[in-house]
């Protein structure tokens, strides 16, 4: 599993603290055995801590937070989550931004385990059935008649949910010793009511297949179709029997029997509508020539067929009713029913999200107050961050390039550079410095939107595991606030969101700026930025800002609350290295990007005296240099260790594998020699079984044999045994000659190859041999590239089939004179073959076998095949191999009198007449 695990340490009693939490803040009561109670600890009076005087206005924090989540793209995360996600009422939430952030850290926890369990389910969870029935739900409680097909969706639904739930206990209990990591997910569902009897009621009324009612949703329902059934029997037989007597009287051209009207009736001319006088007349067709009439005895019947119609659709919309009622009394509990499948689902759909990203599972830090030695330990540590948006096309393209076996390890790293945050414990306020476009937004939208996901219960991109405090708010003050509407400039944009975040910020608030006091005269920006660090330093958990102001990296002298961080700029490239230097004052370089695109050189140069003669001191200069010396110092030896940690991996993982190997050598020789054994022995059982066979026929064909069909039985028997034991004889090696010729061959494009790593497969050249003497061969839709002493012709192999078969031929013969056999089966000849029509017992399907086995079966079908027989010689196309060996042994075989190779009415077969 791609996801890190939960801390070893962390026990079941921990986690199930969280989980209470999260689940009696929504009304679900626990068992008894995973409710936490500690009576010992008391509540510090000390640990409760107020962040204003005045009351925070929750109006104005819910709709900072709303706009920060915004900023933060936090809806675009949602927007991926939701591509896992299986319900259209969770994708529907998750697209909307609306996922669930925990409002505490108990409930942010609760929300990671049930991300934990869900990133660990073995397959995932069945949600196809569940559709969303909240608008059908509202209709029934607003007395709108239900249709069968929204009954069949609620009745779908809540067996689905039933089902959903009996998957996780079945995962739960089939995986022993480990039961107890599917509970946050078993917690969500617990004490549902999945209104069993309400599914049955639905199940047994209406048949969801064919969307129709059946006869067992009521008694009256059965009862009247039953008499409808009968009175419409008797009425179509009226019908046609009137009609067949119009039909002989001329009146019309074949018997018809229709409706018009709601009302069965006949077709009749219009100039015999006097056969039927007291008839009615429901229609005429356009033409006039056709009238449809009610014959009289049939209008009793069909005004029974009209009440009884009413009544049938009368009782399905009671049928109806009565099931619309049972709904729309259950909407409270329905509703709470698909809340709570859908928090399934949205718990599934991060832990799928968390596999596909490769995500870690961050960890909360302890209050600050509760921290000794502050100084050594980090509030904020998350290393090897990616934003998630950013990280997805990577993602993308590493899951397209390791189906073709090409992924790059580092693929990820070189399209999105990872960031590492870690900030101490008594920091307060961190001030990032450095050029434009050089990261400084995207560093602190990464860490506010990590908190965002770290509270909703979402998985992190980073490496090992990340951790960090659990804010209450996050807000952030990004972007250009301007607005002509509330005639606010960008300065009064940027002070008036400053005024609302001062305004409810807490303790355990994260906030984040960018560029403060921009907009204004410097110096009056830098002393308000001050003042406004310097207030947020004493009011929440963690400030981040960006800055180009000097000023603001300089407090980090006078105020240990204060941190300084840097991006980094190659001077070299001039261009941003998007990483950042923890402690370090970053450059604008602004003179040196203005010049890099093409900025007039004498105007730069001017603005250069200017810089000097602002700067306060001579060293500016000099400090620069310092600066540069140290980045490319630092730059060499973390490529130098990244260069010894690289060899240092792959000396292990070739160790790793040469002990690996040595350790199962011993079992290997001893698992091949077990496998050749059991394989000769198989064989001799297989040639043995084939010798009894020939035995017991050759003694029951010569119990009702004459004298004279002796000779020709034994030859026969001969013949198989031959067989047999050529088949099962052991291979011969290639002749001199032919390993001579295929040391010598060289492979041609679209040449047809046998490859020794695939098995003997036939195989294409696509390629020319290349300097180290290898080819590429395809073998189906597979391309692999092979050594050439690992491939052999097709016309070797063909040769030595035939070889392989001119042996088996040789050795058959021993024992018999062929000539004089084939010269006495000439005397015959002029007798007439038996007509060739292929069945199952004068066929041999040779398809699919190597050439000896192919042999071995020919020869015993031949010697099997009755006298002036038709034999069907079912080869195939293939390589051709088992088709040469084929055509040599029919060529050669004593007999066989002729064939006839394969024709359009049989491809892929030769016939042989057998004498």
């Amino acid at each position: 599993m791609s996801s890190t695990p939960l801390p070893a340490s962390t026990s079941m009693d921990a986690l199930r603290k969280p989980l209470n939490f999260l689940f009696l803040s929504h009304n679900i009561l626990l068992p008894a055995k995973s409710r936490v109670s500690n009576p010992s600890k008391k509540i510090s009076v000390s640990r409760i801590r107020v962040s204003h005087d005045k009351p925070r206005n929750p109006t104005v924090s819910e709709e900072l937070q709303k706009e920060a989540s915004e900023v933060l793209e936090w809806p675009s995360v949602c927007g991926q989550i939701s591509a896992f996600s299986s319900t259209a009422a969770g994708r529907s939430l998750c697209r909307a931004g609306g996922l669930r952030i925990g409002r505490s850290r108990w409930e942010s926890e609760g929300l990671l385990l049930q991300t934990q369990a869900a990133a660990s389910l073995p397959a995932p969870l069945d949600f196809s059935g569940v559709d969303d029935v909240e608008e059908i739900v509202r209709m029934a409680r607003d007395g709108l008649l239900l249709s069968i097909r929204q009954l069949c969706a609620v009745e779908r639904s809540l067996r689905s949910a039933r089902a959903v739930l009996e998957q996780l206990e079945a995962i739960s209990c089939s995986e022993e010793g480990s039961s107890e990591r599917y509970y946050p997910l078993l917690y969500i569902l617990q004490n549902c009511d999945f209104l069993t009897e309400l599914a049955d009621t639905i199940g047994f009324c209406v048949d969801c297949t064919l969307s129709t009612i059946p006869d067992r949703a009521s008694s009256k329902l059965k009862s009247i179709r039953s008499e409808r059934k009968e009175n419409m029997e008797k009425l179509d037989s009226l019908l046609k029997e009137v009609s067949l007597k119009v039909f002989q009287a001329g009146g019309i051209d074949s018997p018809l029997v229709t409706k018009r009207r709601s009302r069965m009736c006949v077709g009749i001319r219009a100039s015999h509508k006097s056969l039927l006088s007291e008839g009615i007349v429901l229609s005429i067709s356009s033409s006039g020539a056709t009238y449809f009439m009610e014959p009289r005895d049939a209008v009793d019947l069909n005004n029974m067929e009209v009440r009884l119609s009413s009544s049938e659709r009368a009782e399905e919309l009671a049928i109806l009713s009565f099931l619309t009622s049972e709904v729309a009394d259950s909407d409270l509990k329905i509703k709470h029913l698909m809340q709570k499948i859908m928090e399934l689902d949205l718990a599934c759909a991060r832990g799928a999200y968390a596999v596909w990203m490769n995500g870690v599972c961050p960890v909360f830090v302890e209050d600050k107050e509760t921290v000794e030695s502050k100084d050594k330990v980090m509030s904020v540590d998350i290393e090897g961050i990616h934003h998630p948006l950013l990280i997805e096309t990577s993602l993308v393209s590493k899951n397209s390039k390791m189906l073709v076996g090409e992924v790059d390890s580092q693929s990820v790293s070189k399209s999105c550079v990872p960031l590492d945050i870690k900030i101490r414990h008594s920091t307060k306020v961190v001030v990032i410095s450095g050029p434009n476009t050089g990261g400084k937004t995207a560093t602190m939208k990464t860490l506010g939107l990590a908190s965002l996901m770290s509270k909703a219960g979402i998985f992190l991109p980073a490496k090992n595991q990340p951790k960090l405090p659990w804010f209450d708010q996050i807000l952030a003050d990004i972007g250009d606030h301007q607005s002509l509407e509330h005639n606010l400039s960008t300065f009064s944009g940027h002070i008036a969101r400053l005024c609302k975040i001062i305004d409810v910020v807490s303790e355990e608030s994260l906030v984040l700026l960018d560029e403060i006091g921009s907009g204004t005269d410097p110096s009056e920006g830098v002393a308000l930025s001050t003042s406004i660090l310097q207030h947020l330093a004493s009011c929440v958990n963690l400030a981040m800002v960006t800055t180009h102001y000097a000023d603001l990296s300089r407090l980090e002298t006078t105020d240990s609350r204060f941190e300084n961080a840097a991006m980094e700029f190659c001077m070299e490239t001039l261009k941003p290295t998007y990483r950042i230097l923890w402690g370090s004052t970053g450059n604008s370089n602004a003179l040196t990007i203005a010049k890099s695109i093409g900025f007039d050189e004498e105007v730069l140069n001017r603005a250069l005296e200017w810089v000097e003669k602002l700067a306060p001191d001579k060293q500016t200069q000099r400090h620069s240099v310092l600066y540069q010396s140290l980045l490319e110092e630092r730059s060499l030896l973390e490529a130098q260790a990244n260069e010894a940690a690289l060899v240092l991996s792959q000396v292990k993982e070739l160790h790793l594998e040469i002990q690996s190997e040595a350790e199962d050598l011993d079992m290997r020789v001893a698992a091949l020699k077990a496998k050749e054994s059991r394989k000769t022995q198989q064989e001799i059982r297989t040639m043995k079984a084939q010798m009894d066979a020939v035995i017991r026929n050759f003694e029951t064909r010569l119990q009702n044999a004459s004298p004279d069909q002796f000779n020709s039985i034994m030859r026969e028997s001969e013949a198989a045994i031959a067989s047999i034991a050529a088949a099962h004889r052991p291979k011969e090696d290639l002749s001199h000659e032919e390993e001579g010729s295929l040391i010598s061959y060289v492979p041609q494009l679209g040449d047809k190859v046998y490859v020794r790593r695939l098995g003997d497969k036939l195989a294409t050249v696509v390629e020319e041999v290349a300097e180290d003497g290898t080819t590429m061969v395809q073998c189906g839709k597979i391309k692999v590239r092979v050594k050439r002493k690992d491939i052999k012709p097709i016309q070797s192999s063909m040769k030595h089939a035939k070889n392989s078969s001119t042996r088996l031929l040789t050795q058959q013969g021993k024992e018999r004179d062929s000539r004089k056999y084939i010269k006495e089966g000439n005397k015959d000849e002029e007798r007439p073959f038996g007509p060739a029509v292929k069945t199952s017992k004068n066929t041999v399907d040779l398809r699919g076998m190597r050439v000896e086995e192919a042999s071995h079966q020919l020869h015993m079908a031949i010697s099997g095949c009755r006298s002036f027989g038709v034999l069907f010689v079912v080869h195939g196309m293939g390589s051709g191999a088992v088709k040469e060996a084929a055509i040599a042994i029919l060529s050669s075989h004593p007999r066989v009198a002729r064939f006839e190779e394969e024709s359009p009415m049989n491809y892929g077969c030769t016939v042989a007449y057998i004498r």
